[in-house]
């Protein structure tokens, strides 16, 4: 089976081009970080009813509605192949209608736009972390996240933060949440970790990215603006007004080759 491996932000997923469509076993065995190729989670490259459409699946194999990484580079991979023959066109997701930008694309690296409709508050919630209790806004993006923006913690007290599997609301959060813990909002920028269902801490998670800014935004009163997100695996751009939001930041394809499905 011929594969690609990219990455956003240190994000690192497997694409699969061909039409092999594997199993939940075969998606962990892919994504194992010993055993497999390792990575945080599978884009199988679909065509249905005339549109490319990721079929994104976690690396514990269960399905995901939506991976703001994962679309830039699955739109990295589309345009760079000439899969599509321009910079601006629409990605199918189970979440819906993802309409992508790609800039200064080569067969490895790009910046890619994103428009990641509504950030939709759902309401205020709250996780364990080991012995600590936090506070976060329920954010919808076609997937679920609960947004945690920590008074007075700075980027090197959050780098050092323990951050062990989070235990949630499973009422508020029926099918799994992803959590982000985010510094206040300091000149348009903040800085977060997050803990993504189905995979654990990853380095960057993009639709997490959004949720953190939008919590940010009205921790500090404001319904829009821009915010620089930094995340362990890089930074990306966050735009949220207007009824939707947008997620520019770069993806990198870094390997090709085949792979045995065992």
């Amino acid at each position: 089976m011929p594969f690609a491996k990219g990455h956003g932000t240190e994000n690192d997923f497997l694409i699969l081009p061909g039409p092999f469509n594997p199993d939940p076993a075969q998606v962990r065995a892919l994504c194992d970080r010993r055993s497999g190729l390792g990575a945080d989670g599978v884009l199988r490259v679909d065509h249905r009813d005339g549109q490319w459409f990721m079929d994104y699946r976690n690396a514990d194999g269960s399905v995901a509605e939506m991976c703001g990484n994962g679309v830039r580079v699955f739109a990295h991979w589309l345009r760079s192949r000439g899969l599509v023959d321009t910079d601006d066109f629409t990605v199918g997701t189970r979440a819906g209608e993802r309409r992508v930008r790609v800039h200064g694309c080569t067969l490895t690296a790009a910046t890619v736009t994103v428009d990641m409709g509504p950030a939709e508050v759902t309401g205020v919630s709250t996780a364990r972390l080991g012995d600590r209790y936090i506070t976060g806004l329920g954010v919808d993006l076609g997937n679920p996240h609960l947004a945690c923006v920590l008074p007075g913690l700075d980027a090197a007290a959050l780098a050092g933060m323990d951050l062990p599997e989070p235990d949630y609301d499973r009422g508020f959060f029926p099918h799994g949440v992803n959590v982000e813990i985010s510094t206040p909002l300091q000149q348009g920028q903040v800085h977060m970790r997050v803990h993504e269902r189905g995979v654990g801490e990853t380095r960057s998670c993009g639709t997490g990215t959004v949720a953190a800014a939008r919590a940010a935004l009205a921790d500090a009163g404001l319904a829009a603006g821009t915010v620089t997100v930094h995340i362990p695996g890089g930074r990306v751009v966050v735009e949220i007004g207007g009824g939707t939001s947008t997620l520019t930041g770069p993806s990198r394809i870094i390997a090709t080759g085949e792979v045995e499905l065992q």
